[in-house]
């Protein structure tokens, strides 16, 4: 019995490199943190994170965009995965920017959360109106909710704007949580989202539920590492 069913077929190069790039990328995402921030092997891991991330997530969106209407659940993923390149790329763009300026990927990058959000208001409104009460298999509140967090995002990058930049702690934090959230993305995507791919003897293990919810963890442990380490109020990082 075949994992992929018959409308993937077509698709199975990227399918591949869509795996592929998550593989790497979830790999990369752990090593990334749990070794010292800012030290040449936190650059590396975090290169290589990026580099997968951006693959994985580029692919996903294709695959989506190409797959939808032959696959229920395809019309959320195309907005998931451009969410995820926005994050990687915001992450990335905001510890190699110098402390305290923009250039024009800022004055340019929030229209894509902004975007987002009008197109999850779209979706959900239509879920909230369709017979059935919901769009490709999804209910009102599954576009609501990221469409709400994608208008957050985009006003986190006009309130950048305004201020011409970000330093110091602020800086360090927006790179952390952004990158954390990518990574949650993959590994919530893989270790929760794809169990029926897995042999029966792992699936529902709580094992698989602590691998998908850890970046989360990593998250908040690293933003309250952050902002009680002077280490990072006092020196520029980068990753």
């Amino acid at each position: 019995m075949t994992p992929f069913p018959p409308p993937v077929h077509p698709y199975m190069a990227e399918v591949i490199v869509h795996i592929s790039g998550g593989i790497l990328a979830i790999l990369t995402g752990y090593a990334a943190v749990t070794v010292r921030k800012g030290e040449p092997l936190h650059r590396l891991f975090g290169t290589v994170f990026v580099a997968a991330m951006l693959v994985m997530a580029t692919m996903a969106t294709y695959l989506a965009i190409s797959l939808r209407g032959a696959l229920p659940g395809q019309t959320s993923n195309i907005a998931a995965g451009a969410l995820t390149l926005y994050l990687v790329a915001t992450a990335y763009m905001t510890v190699k920017r110098k402390e305290g300026t923009i250039g024009l990927f800022e004055k340019v990058v929030f229209v894509v959360p902004l975007a987002l959000a009008a197109v999850f208001l779209t979706w959900g409104i239509e879920a909230q109106n369709s017979a059935n009460g919901a769009l490709d298999g999804f209910q009102p509140v599954f576009y609501f909710v990221p469409g709400a967090i994608a208008a957050l995002l985009a006003a986190l990058d006009v309130k950048v704007l305004i201020a011409g930049g970000i330093s110091g702690v602020a800086r360090i934090s927006r790179h952390l949580w952004r990158m954390c959230f990518a990574f949650f993305f993959a590994a919530g995507s893989f270790f929760l989202g794809q169990q029926k791919v897995m042999p029966e003897w792992i699936q529902g293990s709580p094992v698989l539920l602590v691998l998908g919810l850890a970046p989360l963890a990593f998250m908040i442990f690293w933003l309250v590492r952050v902002r009680l380490s002077s280490r990072f109020k006092s020196a520029p990082t980068t990753s």
